[in-house]
């Protein structure tokens, strides 16, 4: 990409047309779609080394750009000022301030089923290859809201290295206990898609019930059904109804397709397209559910609600480890008698 870039610069250098510097920026992010593509060994690894070009080498192609603009096309070169100064600081937007500046978001839902309010913590997709301040604070701060009920929608750590994941559960585990992470109605955890098969090590010796197939309790005037990751994956799923106000929780909101007689679903996994543009919303999602369901609240046919959190990390390993338009969120939910 450097080669590129300089041959790219050079030649626009030597021409004397004013689309010259467009070509040259052309140029440098073909190679740089071309090089992610040939490159990568996955499409996130493809994705990470597209930002590398995107908000590496086309910053500069654009600074070099404005300067290389004679003084009679100043109106050009304050162009690719801008387009310099926009890539930066979306850079440093989306690597540096939205991967952890922490939204809470707050849903209230009002049923007949209930005869006094309930509230509800939902965390997703905390994701992460540390437990660092941030990853503390998420836990605290859903330990200091002292809610009713914690739900876990999956994804805890991404770690292939088992030695080092060992290490994180302990780590995990001791912030669990020791910010009081518990609840008089329970704390529920399902599997997410990332978390290797010793997933439940994570909760050993804390107040979290780690339900590793499909299962169902009964809380209050609660029922609560935790899906395996394989059935919340499984568009045609079906959970009957309860008499009781019905929670079904999963990692991949695809369940929500089937007839899965829910009153409240809750989900994550998407991450809400971790990248989201203006007026299109998320540009991948990673599951079958239309992208208006990706994040958010939902209302689904039967009164029922669907609440898709954008989760509380980001992808790991080979990703990019950004978040643009799409801030990582803590859900809490108060479910109040109609």
């Amino acid at each position: 990409m450097a080669m590129v870039t300089a041959t790219a610069l050079w030649a626009a250098r030597r021409a004397e047309r004013r689309s010259a510097c467009f070509w040259a920026a052309l140029a440098v992010g073909a190679a740089a779609a071309v090089l992610a593509a040939g490159l990568a060994e996955d499409p996130f690894a493809a994705m990470r080394l597209l930002s590398y070009g995107l908000f590496g080498f086309m910053p500069l192609v654009s600074a070099a750009c404005a300067f290389l603009h004679p003084r009679s096309h100043r109106r050009m070169a304050a162009i690719w000022l801008v387009g310099f100064f926009s890539l930066e600081a979306i850079a440093v937007d989306a690597f540096l301030i939205e991967p952890h500046w922490l939204e809470v978001s707050r849903v209230r839902i009002a049923s007949p089923k209930l005869s006094k309010p309930v509230r509800i913590a939902l965390l997703a997709d905390l994701q992460t290859d540390e437990i660092g301040p941030y990853e503390r604070s998420v836990i605290e701060r859903i330990a200091a809201e002292k809610p009713d009920l914690i739900l876990l929608a999956g994804d805890y750590l991404q770690v292939s290295d088992d030695g080092r994941r060992r290490d994180l559960q302990a780590e995990l585990r001791k912030v669990l206990n020791e910010s009081g992470f518990a609840a008089p109605y329970g704390v529920f955890a399902v599997q997410g898609n990332v978390d290797n098969a010793d997933w439940p090590g994570c909760f050993v010796g804390t107040e979290v019930t780690a339900v590793e197939e499909t299962r169902s309790f009964e809380a209050g005037e609660l029922a609560i059904t935790c899906l395996s990751m394989a059935n919340s994956f499984a568009s045609g799923l079906t959970v009957p109804a309860t008499e009781r106000f019905h929670i079904v929780l999963g990692h991949c909101p695809n369940f929500a397709l089937g007839d899965v007689q829910g009153d409240l679903l809750l989900a994550g996994h998407c991450h809400g397209g971790q990248v989201r543009l203006p007026g299109l919303g998320p540009i991948i999602t990673l599951s079958r559910v239309p992208r208006s369901w990706a994040a958010g609240v939902t209302q689904l046919s039967g009164g029922r609600t669907l609440i898709v959190s954008r989760g509380a990390g980001m992808e790991r390993g080979s990703a990019p480890r950004l978040r643009f338009l799409c801030r990582p969120e803590l859900v809490f939910i108060e479910i109040v008698p109609e």
